[in-house]
């Protein structure tokens, strides 16, 4: 919790306590959290590492998955979980907001800000969410140098290198793209939008000794498929990206539809967390404590 006595794990640096989870032989499951609150839930759910996804940042603010989001938007909301929780945080930071030099100021600063590792993807811009279609590639090499400029630019800090190649030109494309960023140093590949089970075993195969990163949002291409078998299949981690931020809006929805409806909120007061329980969960009473004995006037001797 910030600001109270300090945890001798949270001041390690993050990357290394992601590189620590990594080494432990089950898959570490990361579900998206789009805000600090949401950090907080899923850390007393017992999660131990949290992903950051650039769709549901930029739906936060109202605005499309298509790039519009700033490197200042990224710190903002990587800032906000990081202190929250104190977990290890994936972050998606899009393109890298810019070529090699951009990529090595945009690692840098989400590392200042708390961040355990950073996914860069080999779109070009304007970029779109992996599910949908028609997406523009960048060229391989210029992806590669992107990640050894990530690389060069990290201490502790994971680099993930996303591919969306297999929609646009296959498995094998993808698979061969995938090789050319871990010879650039990419720690950990993600595949996106894999459409089958077994295409998720194929990839896994191909790259046997790399960690992998499996993408299981809802609505999209690819299919459910549960942490455990992701876990036989050879991935070592999980994203739920934006299933937080689906279930809020939806609850938001409901509730200012039926308010505009009836002018009162008192149907929706079963669904709602009360005050007692927001209160726990951000740990007013440890704070107020805190204050309390840091503040607390001394009488002169």
């Amino acid at each position: 919790m910030p600001y109270l006595v300090g945890n001798d794990i949270e001041a390690r640096p993050a990357g290394e306590r992601l590189r620590e989870l990594l080494g432990e032989p089950s898959i570490v499951r990361m579900p998206g959290a789009h805000n600090g609150l949401a950090a907080l839930q899923a850390k007393q759910a017992g999660f131990q590492a949290l992903y950051l996804s650039g769709a549901a940042m930029s739906a936060s603010m109202g605005l499309p998955d298509l790039g519009i989001l700033t490197l200042e938007d990224v710190l903002f909301f990587t800032r906000q979980i990081v202190r929250a929780s104190g977990l290890p945080l994936l972050v998606d930071a899009d393109t890298g907001f810019g070529e090699a030099l951009n990529v090595m100021h945009t690692v840098r600063n989400l590392e200042d800000a708390g961040a355990a590792a950073v996914q860069i993807e080999d779109q070009l811009l304007p970029k779109k969410c992996g599910h949908l279609n028609d997406k523009k590639l960048a060229p391989a090499e210029d992806m590669a140098a992107k990640v050894a400029a990530a690389v060069r630019a990290r201490r502790s800090l994971l680099i993930l290198a996303r591919t969306d190649a297999v929609a646009e030109e296959g498995i094998d494309r993808a698979i061969d793209r995938a090789r050319l960023y871990v010879k650039a140093g990419a720690d950990a590949i993600f595949p996106e939008a894999l459409t089958t089970e077994t295409m998720f075993a194929e990839f896994s195969e191909a790259m046997r000794g790399v960690p992998l990163l499996a993408n299981m949002t809802e609505f999209g291409r690819s299919p459910p498929i549960k942490a455990e078998r992701l876990e036989a299949l050879g991935y070592q981690m999980v994203i739920w990206p934006v299933s937080s931020l689906r279930v809020a809006n939806h609850a938001q929805q409901k509730l200012y539809g039926d308010l505009a409806l009836t002018g009162t909120t008192e149907n929706l007061l079963p669904l709602m967390q009360t005050r007692a329980e927001l209160y726990e969960a951000i740990g007013l009473d440890a704070y107020e404590a805190l204050d309390t004995s840091i503040a607390k006037s001394r009488v002169p001797i």
